[in-house]
């Protein structure tokens, strides 16, 4: 049986899934899209004994960075993950929608990542997918050997994520979905910035992208 748990902590006021990722045994954990609330986001790992070795982040939308910098706070030391072609907004309040809600937010210091490079945090292996379309620099983990994709604001239950915003396309979007997360093992479960997880499989069968441009 693995040894590889993962919980969600959805947070803020838009109900961000805010993923701890460890190895039972290990006392490290990967933070993923701390969106809010850093102050719980740390009670739950001190409850589970766990110390934060990383955060990654899947995009610099506003709602999934807001509790980096608490976090900075409490373990100076730990670094900080995302897409190289997102560093405008992880740098700009504007064009990460955090200036528009009152909280006007950036992350400074951001180790950047590329389309296929291995991170080797708190014991698990992650994959780096880049997968343009929500943002020009969004990106989704994957841990190969659990079958575990952390999608980001790219692909929801049933959904995909809105491309509206700055940097948004929507044809991007489709692609990544189709190319990079479609082909991945159907019974690869998917952890999604918002809402229930899913599959790859179900997903090739009730998401729209299936059908987006045919017929």
């Amino acid at each position: 049986m693995s040894d590889f748990r993962i919980k969600t902590y959805p947070v803020g006021q838009i109900g961000t899934n805010c993923y701890i990722l460890y190895r039972e045994g290990t006392g490290k954990a990967v933070i993923a899209d701390p969106g809010d609330n850093g102050a719980y986001i740390l009670n739950m790992c001190r409850e589970l004994s766990l110390t934060p070795e990383a955060i990654l982040l899947t995009h610099g939308h506003f709602d999934h960075i807001l509790a980096v910098e608490d976090i900075r706070r409490a373990f100076p030391e730990i670094k900080v993950y995302g897409g190289e072609a997102e560093k405008d907004l992880f740098t700009n309040s504007s064009l990460n929608l955090s200036s528009g809600f009152g909280s006007a937010c950036v992350v400074p210091d951001v180790e950047y990542v590329k389309d296929g490079e291995m991170l080797s945090l708190a014991g698990i292996s992650f994959e780096v997918l880049f997968t343009p379309g929500h943002t020009s620099g969004s990106v989704c983990y994957l841990i190969r050997e659990e079958g575990v994709l952390i999608s980001g604001d790219t692909l929801f239950m049933e959904s995909l994520g809105r491309t509206d915003f700055p940097t948004g396309n929507q044809n991007q979007i489709v692609k990544s979905i189709r190319e990079k997360l479609f082909t991945l093992p159907e019974d690869t479960l998917v952890y999604p910035g918002h809402g229930d997880k899913t599959t790859v499989g179900h997903e090739k069968v009730y998401n729209p992208v299936a059908s987006y441009g045919r017929g």
